[in-house]
């Protein structure tokens, strides 16, 4: 029998109750408390690090008022990263491969920084739809292609996340097959499988990472666009 290599992506179900709810609130178990003593715990130390270099990377484009979302893009990145990494574990769900998930993330956060723009600059809000110095004839024209790439902005970050790690673990599911099938007949041959099997995976452990990152840095990017005047 073919094996469909797309099973891998179906929600999976319990008694009828999809557990894609309970794969996505395992990281929250995951990260360690903060707790009452004088010196912190290597791994409490471990994760302030992470967020303070990734949150200072993340608001350095941003003006003052942009700072206020430095809580909502830290917890936004931690929890997309945990989702994806913990994805790469044997007999695990990856929900950030399902674009509903993806597009439910992007689509109220783009909409949210329109309406911060639209609220506080109003005038440069709409004055990104047209360049300066457009020729009257364009005027039309550039306008409507700025409002569709406007709109497309949640559509590309969900699709990119979902794309991506698709991809990826597809790649890898497709070489541990075939190691699968070596390992039988042409053992040297599988070992050397074996070793692309396990750079996959360190790729896809940087791909995971680097996704998260380019997930929450285009939405500072689109704040940054609607917090300036």
């Amino acid at each position: 029998m073919t094996p469909n290599y797309f099973d891998q992506f179906m929600i999976p179900v319990f008694l009828g109750v999809p557990l894609a709810l309970l794969a996505m609130a395992l990281p929250l178990l995951l990260c360690p408390r903060p707790s009452q003593r004088w010196l912190a715990e290597p791994m409490i130390n471990l994760q302030n690090w992470f967020i303070g270099q990734f949150v200072g990377q993340l608001l350095r484009p941003l003006n003052k008022p942009g700072h206020k979302w430095a809580l909502l893009l830290s917890s936004l990145l931690l929890f997309i990263l945990n989702l994806n990494l913990l994805g790469l574990l044997p007999y695990t769900f990856t929900p950030t491969t399902q674009l509903s998930l993806c597009m439910g993330l992007a689509t109220p956060l783009w909409l949210a920084t329109v309406v911060v723009g639209l609220k506080n600059h109003p005038t440069s809000t709409f004055a990104h739809l047209l360049p300066e110095g457009t020729p009257y004839l364009l005027i039309p024209m550039l306008v409507i292609i700025e409002t569709i790439s406007l709109f497309i902005r949640p559509l590309a970050l969900g699709v990119r996340l979902t794309a991506n790690l698709t991809a990826g673990h597809l790649l890898i599911q497709l070489i541990a097959t075939g190691d699968d099938k070596l390992a039988s007949m042409m053992p040297v041959m599988s070992i050397l499988v074996s070793a692309l099997l396990l750079a996959m995976t360190l790729l896809e452990m940087a791909v995971a990472l680097i996704q998260a990152y380019v997930f929450v840095a285009l939405l500072t990017l689109y704040l940054q666009e609607n917090t300036t005047a």
